[in-house]
């Protein structure tokens, strides 16, 4: 059992979310503002693109150049419309963001895709959200939506309310959740038991942990105790596999509460990195990942073009000027307004579909995935439409 924790001492020193963007604090709410500014349907739409080229983050460098290089990819592949777009560094920074938001505007800017951080997101948007403008941010931070704020990252909400779904579909409606006691944590349980209400399943209580070795040690009896005590047939665990997840899949089972008794269910994908198929634990666990045909093809159309793969959130960047070219093609003025923008039908993703929701939050259409012999295998694929299944 303790071999695995002379590795994992690392990975708590500090926590490692889901998304870089993720959970970065707000600095207010937004205010409701107007519709959307005007667009002249007989000319190119002028659309600000907001990376942290700039950055000191090596990291963030190559982020922005494949969130750059893909929002190109899209603009490539509009048919019936012209995107002009133009691209603005922020450093990762959120005083160059609102810098940046304000000057693209002042150039004539329609609408604003990007920045990546939550904090540089809620900067821009306050920024611009007397000219009506709308932001579609990288983010996936819920806190931070509304008004002209829209997030494009796949959110908590949209992964917790898919595989609870088909978790009752399944015969395991009764669902314990288990979350660290951070903002990471909180916010993912509040996701999971929000879930839980909208699908007719049972809430078969909640522990929370201490986002340390120690914590996840601690936490483990009161686990057993609670999934005893509420008569549960499923974990829904928070954790991804840079926290607590390879602790509690390799402790729970020594305790009784393997997969020969208990689904687990995860928030955060167990597929990456790819040494986490390995986890013994992690076998037959059901989690949500965005449709992996079409993943394939940007990824394989992207790697063709720049000679690399893209980073995981490049697609959002394609996402965002895919929607912009999708509404355009109306030819109306307010293309771009709020009521457009949070259409039911939504768009099709490099991921799969998404819709833009009118408190600022999106829904995409995800797939259902668990390991077996540490490969991947969906078990219930990504609906193509909003009105699909999962939904």
């Amino acid at each position: 059992m303790f071999a695995v924790f002379a590795t994992l001492r690392k990975l708590f020193i500090r926590p490692v979310f889901l998304l870089p963007v993720l959970f970065v604090a707000a600095c207010g709410g937004m205010p409701i503002v107007g519709s959307g500014p005007s667009i002249n349907p007989s000319a190119p739409v002028p659309v600000a693109l907001l990376v942290p080229h700039g950055s000191a983050d090596a990291n963030e460098q190559k982020l922005a150049r494949d969130l750059e290089n893909a929002a190109r990819m899209a603009v490539s592949d509009l048919s019936g419309v012209q995107v002009d777009l133009r691209v603005y560094g922020t450093a990762g920074n959120a005083e160059k963001a609102r810098e940046a938001a304000v000057a693209a505007v002042s150039e004539g800017a329609k609408i604003i895709i990007g920045p990546l951080h939550a904090e540089s997101a809620n900067a821009a948007a306050l920024a611009v959200a007397g000219q009506g403008v709308n932001v579609l941010a990288f983010s996936n931070n819920p806190t931070i939506a509304g008004g002209n704020l829209f997030i494009l990252g796949q959110t908590f909400d949209s992964t917790a309310s898919r595989l609870v779904s088909f978790a009752a579909g399944q015969g395991k409606e009764r669902i314990l959740s288990v979350s660290a006691n951070n903002l990471a944590g909180r916010l993912g349980r509040q996701a999971i038991e929000q879930a839980i209400a909208r699908n007719a399943a049972v809430p078969a209580g909640s522990v929370t942990y201490e986002f340390s070795q120690q914590g996840v040690i601690a936490a483990v009896p009161k686990v057993k105790t609670a999934a005893e005590t509420n008569q549960a047939n499923a974990i829904f665990f928070t954790a991804n596999t840079a926290g607590a997840l390879p602790l509690f899949t390799q402790m729970l089972p020594e305790r009784g509460l393997g997969r020969d008794t208990i689904q687990y269910i995860g928030l955060a994908r167990w597929d990456t990195p790819p040494q986490t198929l390995e986890l013994p634990g992690v076998q037959g666990g059901w989690f949500a990942l965005p449709d992996p045909q079409r993943s394939a093809q940007f990824q394989s159309r992207f790697s063709a073009a720049y000679g690399s793969a893209p980073h995981a959130l490049a697609g959002l960047a394609y996402d965002g000027i895919a929607a912009v070219g999708a509404l355009a093609t109306s030819g109306g003025r307010t293309a771009l307004s709020r009521e457009s923008l949070t259409q039911a039908a939504g768009f099709q993703g490099v991921n799969g579909v998404f819709r833009l929701l009118p408190d600022g939050t999106n829904q995409r259409a995800l797939a259902v995935a668990t390991i077996q012999d540490r490969k991947v295998t969906v078990i219930s694929p990504a609906p193509q439409s909003f009105e699909g299944a999962g939904f």
